[in-house]
């Protein structure tokens, strides 16, 4: 079992996020602004030494730092977001200073957020920022082009000599096919036998084009919350809303509205069957409230120890065959409280579990 952490790289300032956020906006402006919402609620998460790193300024110590820690506690590799529109590009900076520093001795691949921008942050999803559009066989080219230097990066994760390129949202691709043809024939033209493909499993629409896709990521919790709870914790679920809702109404509150038991979403995740080509996600703790307030989500109960149980459990599922990877989301994912990286109320203790799970020990 190789794990692998999605990566966010939006923690430095560029002109666009300036623009509809306001000057200065990086992914710690919301982590810093969380607030408790209800008793018990651990907010905002600090990261441990106050390390509120630059992606950009401090990118090379920061990405430096990163590696080493991953790599000390057991993490196989990152999955870098991609932020790609039709030629233009967004945060891109993160990467190309890890593909600079050979040194930074961390595994990754690229994994395309392929979606479109809006003000969802703040309850305004018509509104758009930035729209998705994938053009035709030039701008596919121009794409490839860009990501070909990091395919033929030595640390860049290959299977059965094809880039892996990972894609959040294939099924919004109605011309994968004609994509696929293309990338797959410019990657042998590189020295490559092609690309290995693989598609998210998110709370939305399937991709069920097997014949296209060579793998598949379970994006959690998103997926496990829209497709696997029963049809009673719906019930609960939503009356539990809906009394929270009214409740802040009538008395001008502002306690937050959705919260979720932790083990609703493990327990799915630890029971299902994977297929061969499917790759389990899995996620530490989840609360999403420094981005969306009092309207956000947060999934109580976690804890490392629920985290390395299921970890145990998945690396038993999915032991069998080299590419048997598992998603975690996400090494640094703060403003949805997904994230392994140390912080002041959980230490190291993610980082603890899996490196205790992949080493083979039972000292938790």
């Amino acid at each position: 079992m190789r794990i692998m952490c999605m990566y966010l790289p939006q923690f430095h300032t560029f002109k666009e996020n300036d623009e509809w956020w306001g000057e200065g906006y990086t992914e710690w402006t919301a982590v810093k602004r969380g607030k408790p919402l209800y008793k018990g609620h651990v907010q905002p998460r600090v990261p441990l030494s106050g390390r509120y790193y630059d992606l950009v300024n401090e990118g090379y110590k920061t990405l430096k730092w990163q590696g080493e820690t991953a790599r000390k506690y057991g993490i196989y590799g990152f999955s870098i977001y991609q932020y790609w529109f039709k030629g233009k590009q967004l945060m891109n900076r993160p990467m190309e200073i890890l593909f600079e520093n050979k040194d930074i001795d961390i595994n990754y691949c690229i994994c395309w957020a392929n979606e479109t921008w809006t003000r969802t942050w703040y309850g305004l999803s018509e509104q758009v920022l930035m729209k998705q559009e994938y053009g035709n066989k030039e701008d596919w080219k121009k794409h490839f082009d860009y990501n070909l230097k990091f395919f033929k990066d030595e640390r860049y994760i290959k299977i059965d000599n094809k880039p892996v390129f990972m894609i959040y949202r294939s099924f919004d691709i109605e011309e994968l096919s004609e994509m696929r043809k293309c990338f797959d024939g410019w990657a042998k033209e590189e020295g490559f036998d092609g690309i290995y493909l693989i598609s998210g499993k998110t709370r939305d629409k399937q991709d069920d084009r097997n014949d296209l896709i060579d793998g598949y990521y379970y994006f959690e919790p998103g997926y496990t919350l829209k497709n696997d709870l029963t049809g009673s914790k719906v019930l609960i679920y939503d009356l539990k809303v809906l009394a929270s809702t009214i409740r802040n109404k009538l008395f001008k509150r502002k306690i937050l509205e959705r919260r979720i038991p932790a083990d609703w979403i493990l327990k799915p995740i630890e029971k299902r069957d994977y297929k061969e080509n499917e790759y389990p996600g899995l996620l530490p703790d989840w609360d999403n409230t420094p981005r969306r307030g009092f309207k956000g989500l947060a999934y109580t109960g976690t804890s490392p120890e629920k985290f390395e149980r299921v970890l145990r459990i998945l690396r038993e599922k999915k032991k069998e065959g080299p590419e048997d990877f598992v998603f975690i989301n996400a090494f640094n994912e703060w403003g949805e409280g997904a994230m392994i990286e140390p912080d002041e109320y959980r230490g190291y203790g993610y980082l603890e579990a899996v490196k205790r799970v992949v080493e083979g020990r039972d000292d938790a």
